[in-house]
């Protein structure tokens, strides 16, 4: 059976190393017999913040439709993203708020317990995270605050399991020929589906 594939890029531009690596996986998993649908946060047309958070029903934009479709349809998601101030671009973050909506990601069971159904379960996830830091120091000083947000309190949260990272840097310092051996790492990735 073949797997369908949800890749989403978070960096606003297209033309960034995190958009090469996203179209490196893309292609690979379609090379592999993987369906693959592909989004771009810089090419959706929706609104970025949550005006009154979740208490009321913001309506939903026809590129956030979209994308809940693709979350729904997939087998496994991935993003492909940069880490600025420690977390993931703003773009991203406010996708992230409007898509993984109560009601889609998660839902309480009443407003008076924690407990929660995880609406997304039956998923996997890989993050593909660029960053100009180490990403051993980063992983040391400060634990890496911005990844678990996505990882643990997001997409976990909502039932997708296993979610895997990878990480590259300092993006900033490295050679031609370390940036080539990333490549193929992200092409063996998206060969393998993984």
């Amino acid at each position: 059976m073949q797997k369908h594939i949800a890749i989403f890029l978070g960096h606003p531009d297209s033309e960034s190393f995190c958009g090469s690596l996203a179209r490196i996986y893309a292609r690979a998993a379609e090379k592999s017999g993987a369906w693959v649908r592909y989004t771009e946060l810089g090419a959706l047309r929706f609104d970025p913040v949550l005006h009154k958070g979740y208490k009321g029903f913001q309506p939903f934009e026809k590129d956030l439709k979209i994308a809940q479709r693709d979350i729904s349809w997939a087998d496994h998601l991935v993003f492909v993203y940069p880490l600025w101030w420690g977390s993931m671009p703003a773009l991203m973050k406010g996708f992230i708020d409007r898509v993984f909506h109560p009601g889609f990601g998660f839902q309480f069971d009443d407003e008076r317990t924690y407990f929660w159904h995880r609406l997304l379960a039956g998923r996997s996830a890989r993050l593909i995270i660029t960053m100009d830091g180490p990403p051993a120091i980063i992983s040391l000083l400060y634990q890496s605050p911005g990844i678990q947000m996505l990882k643990g309190m997001t997409l976990e949260f909502c039932g997708i399991s296993p979610v895997r990272v990878t990480q590259f840097g300092s993006v900033k310092r490295a050679t031609r020929a370390r940036r080539l051996l990333w490549k193929m790492e992200v092409e063996d990735l998206g060969l393998a589906q993984r």
